[in-house]
């Protein structure tokens, strides 16, 4: 694993400076963003719907195109977020997480309660109600944590998107394996245990993701890559661990070792961070790198402003700023950048939610046992995780050292997708453990890149308002694809059968016509994705972070000072010990 260069102060410290450092630690950037870590890992108990969906099915005694219906609003609400529009302007961070968190909980304890019959014959709007209010809890969670993130390391906002929805992919899987050590292989509880764990996760860490003063650090890439290294070692010992539970059956005391284990691992990033904080820490005590500090935000915050006041004005809409500047939103907002990317995200994300939504049925469909059935969905979630991890890191150094554009990158994994539904459609022996990679892959993929086009071509000023505009086109393509195309295809095979009274298809041919529809849509997404790649080439081979680099030359200069000084400081040191020890002798 790779260490960070800076020299790290070997001083004693006393009782007055050991609270100033955990004060600094617990309000810097780093700990706000191992803090972010574990909110969007909760966070990705939205992706566990198809664990459960068979039981409110149960409850209703529905058919498929109904419980799609009620996917759908979970989708709705995960795409519309109120709260963080009209609040994220005006109002903390915390103010926001605190009402993420109770969202969730009243959200998914409401759907528990129908569920176990507390509710007496509840309704489908009823599920549609509060499965759209608990999906709003994750958007929320989204809006503040990214939004948060990305200003504190605005210069390396691809990879700091990838590790946060990464762990956001990644967050089902880990949550499923906490499930099991609590609750067993009760699903009903599963929906319980949504309700609270998450919603706890959040409360306790609020107050801990914010806006930091941005203090420029030479090396971090570097940090992040041992965050990654973390990140997939989380992910190797959760594939691992599922091809072992397929082979052997974990008694509870196993699943609580499991949870032991992952919880260490989730923990092992605020050691980085206090690493990071203590060099920080140091830094802070050089007065010359303290005016560079301040220089740097004035520079930073100040170009920000003037942007702003000039383009403010009404007048100004279709009188864009260059990409990467910061839009009004208005500008953003009537953009034909943003039309491509929401037509993109339509499709593309709207066709890999109605495969994810599905997954479930699709393997019952095509014949694949329940545990089959859950390791496929722990597949889809750790590839979901692997496609998010994979854009950020390998996108970001890309552009960076070949100038290849990120929308590119997206048209690419669109096509991956297609193969993905192309082996749900024609299917044959353990296709579908290929087809859940595939799409999982591809959905983390589109999910990172769509996100990181938005803030490099956008800005960053009005972030969280674009990056809710564009996720409004998602429920679009998921109503269509998922409720007028799967759903009534389902349904529509369902009635072929003799007794259909428990509205379910059995066979290859269940989704067959529907995965074939979401292929075709794919490579019309790819095909809109390439006229993005069109209008933004000139902008991808320039330096587009360059704004937020213009004071790295002279930090370097005034790290390497600190580490002349340090070094010489302990040659000092250990050349009077020597004479000491000389002396004695």
């Amino acid at each position: 694993m790779v260490v960070s260069t800076i020299p790290i102060y070997h001083g004693r410290i006393g009782t007055v400076e050991f609270s100033s450092f955990t004060r600094q630690v617990l309000g810097g950037r780093w700990f706000s963003l191992f803090a972010s870590f574990l909110v969007m890992t909760s966070a990705g108990a939205f992706y566990l719907y198809s664990h459960f969906s068979k039981d409110i099915k149960e409850t209703l005694q529905c058919d498929q195109t109904t419980l799609n219906k009620i996917g759908f609003y979970k989708d709705i609400g995960s795409n519309i977020d109120i709260f963080s529009v009209l609040l994220v302007e005006i109002s903390p961070s915390w103010v926001l997480l605190v009402i993420c968190s109770a969202v969730n909980f009243i959200g998914y304890f409401k759907i528990w309660q129908g569920v176990v019959g507390q509710i007496v014959q509840p309704s489908v709007e009823y599920f549609c109600f509060y499965i759209a209010m608990g999906g709003n809890s994750q958007i929320l969670a989204n809006s503040v944590v990214l939004v948060t993130c990305v200003r504190n390391f605005p210069e390396r906002r691809g990879v700091i998107l990838g590790l946060l929805k990464g762990f956001l992919g990644l967050g089902a899987a880990v949550l499923s394996q906490i499930y099991l050590a609590i609750y067993g292989h009760d699903t009903k509880s599963l929906i319980l245990f949504i309700a609270w764990f998450p919603s706890l996760i959040t409360l306790i860490f609020a107050f801990s993701i914010k806006e930091v003063k941005i203090v420029k650090h030479p090396h971090e890439f570097r940090v992040f890559i041992q965050f990654l290294c973390i990140t997939l070692i989380l992910a190797m010992f959760i594939i691992v661990l599922t091809i072992i539970q397929r082979i052997v059956q974990f008694d509870q005391s196993a699943h609580i070792i499991v949870m032991i284990a992952i919880m260490g691992l989730l923990i092992l990033p605020l050691f980085i961070a206090i690493r990071e904080e203590m060099v920080h820490w140091n830094l802070n005590k050089m007065t010359k790198f303290e005016k560079c500090q301040t220089s740097a935000s004035i520079i930073s915050y100040s170009s920000s402003t003037l942007q702003h006041s000039r383009n403010s004005d009404l007048s100004n809409i279709f009188n864009k700023p260059e990409r990467g500047d910061d839009y009004t939103i208005l500008q953003g907002f009537f953009s034909i950048d943003m039309l491509l990317i929401c037509l993109t995200m339509s499709i593309g994300i709207g066709s890999s939610l109605t495969a994810m939504d599905n997954l479930g049925q699709i393997g019952e469909s095509q014949g694949y046992s329940a545990e089959s059935i859950n390791a496929i969905v722990t597949i889809i979630s750790i590839f979901n995780f692997l496609g998010r991890i994979f854009s950020g890191f390998v996108s970001e150094i890309l552009l960076e050292q070949y100038k290849f554009p990120r929308p590119l990158m997206l048209t690419l994994t669109l096509l991956v997708s297609c193969i993905g539904y192309l082996l749900v459609a024609f299917p044959f022996n353990n296709s579908l453990y290929i087809a859940s990679i595939l799409i999982g892959f591809a959905f983390g993929s589109q999910v990172l890149l769509d996100i990181t086009v938005i803030s490099e071509i956008f800005g960053l000023k009005h972030y969280a308002i674009f990056y809710n505009i564009a996720q409004l086109s998602c429920p679009i393509g998921t109503y269509v694809l998922n409720v007028l195309v799967a759903g009534k295809l389902y349904d529509k095979e369902v009635k072929t059968w003799i007794d259909s009274s428990e509205y379910k298809c059995h066979g290859e041919q269940c989704y067959k016509d529907s995965f074939t529809i979401l292929t075709g849509m794919s490579l019309l997404g790819a095909a809109i994705s390439l006229i993005l790649v069109k209008r933004t080439r000139e902008f991808y081979r320039g330096d587009i972070y360059r704004k937020f680099r213009e004071d790295m030359d002279s930090l370097r200069e005034e790290v390497e000072l600190y580490s002349l000084d340090v070094r010489q400081k302990e040659d000092e040191s250990v050349h009077v010990h020597k004479e000491v020890t000389i002396f004695k002798k």
